[in-house]
């Protein structure tokens, strides 16, 4: 079974307390109404509230704000209001400063899920609870860890791994945290495997229709692939079941912030690529996005309406789409010089039906006729995850690594920036935050 947040909202509002953790204020402070650290971290009740509010600050603070901004950068979207913070997205450049409301956003609620990931893995082994909640909620708070700090290393050529309540973190390079965070996964597995998952935890703890399992191979694959760790990506990618779904679901009173926010961003044109164009014959594009005659509001860009996943306020969002695996494994096969089991699974992507696909993602289109050499599958492969992937938070990542052209301001489909400033919060705070990039 598979619980909503709501159905476990009272677990919440008995420990009001909670609150202090989810705003990142001190568990100290005296309020009788409260529930102390020491009942957070030390009992049940606490920790399943702690682990469903860890899964709602990703889902409704967190994760849009990674999609959204990197979409901006990398130019799959564009903005369409005068909000200073997404003009300066669209503008990008020396432009995009630290000081952009959208970064220091999304790095502070990062942080706070990594805090409370922290937390549970650290308390949850100590707490009186049967082992296979305890094994549920801990390859839980891994897989949150892994995703948060994969997804800040998409935007910030370093970052830190950890929290530091003294504010002095330590960062990486953002390789190196993709590496740490297929390492979580891994865990994680390893976890799940010495001692199955309770019935309990699926009823009380789990917080979105996510299949936990799967959703761990996905990462584990999408982080191998990017630490350069190729054949662990395409064992983990084969690990994951292709007919499943795994959703982050909303509802009325957590609403989709996907759907908030897309009143500040559209879609651009066939997913904006243009080396060389989108087949017009794509079925994916009708998938994401419906074809008006109107353009974005910063640099005058033809752009689309939103379809896809964000038509409601209630509409779910998918943590993975399954063509990933296997773009995954297009692109580990090429790095390991088999260029035509590269080709094959890029063929698997583009004759992919929609009714083949559980979302209903399907390209529709002939086998890749192309040069089967490097450079032009590297291509390939970002053109296919470009549309495959749409809106999934990692294009901008993509395009560095496929060596695709950016940054430059006179090419309207090459990415804005390589890397973000960091937070002006951050660099005042934290004397270990490193140099801003130029771009």
């Amino acid at each position: 079974m598979k619980c909503k947040y709501l159905n476990l909202n009272y677990i919440l509002m008995s420990l009001i307390g909670i609150l202090l953790i989810l705003i990142g204020c001190s568990l100290d402070v005296n309020n009788p109404n409260s529930a102390s650290e020491n009942d957070v971290l030390t009992t049940p009740e606490g920790i399943i509230a702690l682990a469903i509010g860890m899964q709602e600050i990703y889902a409704t603070n967190v994760v849009h704000l990674q999609v959204f901004t990197t979409g901006v950068t990398s130019r799959e979207i564009a903005g369409t209001t005068t909000y200073a913070s997404v003009e300066e997205l669209d503008d990008g450049g020396v432009t995009l400063s630290n000081a952009n409301e959208r970064l220091a956003r999304w790095w502070s609620n990062a942080y706070k899920v990594v805090g409370m990931a922290e937390d549970l893995i650290e308390n949850t082994p100590n707490v009186k609870m049967d082992e296979g909640t305890k094994t549920g909620i801990i390859a839980l708070a891994k897989l949150y860890k892994a995703m948060t700090i994969g997804g800040l290393a998409m935007g910030w050529e370093k970052i830190p791994l950890t929290t530091d309540k003294e504010g002095r973190a330590t960062f990486v390079p953002n390789k190196e945290a993709w590496k740490y965070a297929a390492q979580l996964l891994d865990e994680a597995i390893q976890d799940i495997n010495a001692n199955q998952i309770s019935d309990k935890f699926y009823e009380e703890v789990i917080a979105s229709q996510i299949d936990l399992i799967n959703t761990i191979h996905a990462f584990r694959a999408r982080f191998k692939l990017l630490s350069g760790d190729f054949n662990g990506a395409i064992e983990a990618a084969n690990a994951v079941d292709p007919t499943v779904t795994s959703m982050i679901l909303y509802d009325n009173i957590n609403s989709s912030p996907f759907f908030t926010d897309q009143g500040n961003f559209a879609p651009r044109d066939s997913f904006a690529i243009k080396y060389p164009e989108t087949d017009k014959n794509d079925k994916r594009i009708s998938f994401f996005m419906k074809s008006v005659d109107s353009l974005s509001y910063g640099d005058r860009y033809p752009v689309d309406e939103w379809v896809g996943f964000y038509k409601t306020p209630t509409s779910p969002v998918p943590f993975y789409v399954p063509g990933e695996m296997t773009l995954i494994k297009a692109e580990a096969y090429l790095n390991l010089g088999d260029l035509n089991k590269a080709v094959d699974e890029i063929n698997k992507i583009r004759t992919k039906k929609p009714d083949e696909d559980p979302y209903g993602i399907g390209a529709d289109l002939p086998p890749y006729s192309g040069p089967v050499t490097e450079e032009a599958l590297k291509d390939e492969i970002f053109r296919q995850r470009a549309a495959e992937l749409f809106c999934q938070g990692v294009r901008l990542e993509d395009a560095r690594r496929l060596g695709q052209p950016g940054p430059d301001a006179n090419d309207p489909f090459a990415r804005n920036r390589n890397y973000y400033p960091y937070p002006l919060g951050e660099r005042e705070n934290n004397p270990n935050t490193p140099q801003d990039p130029d771009i």
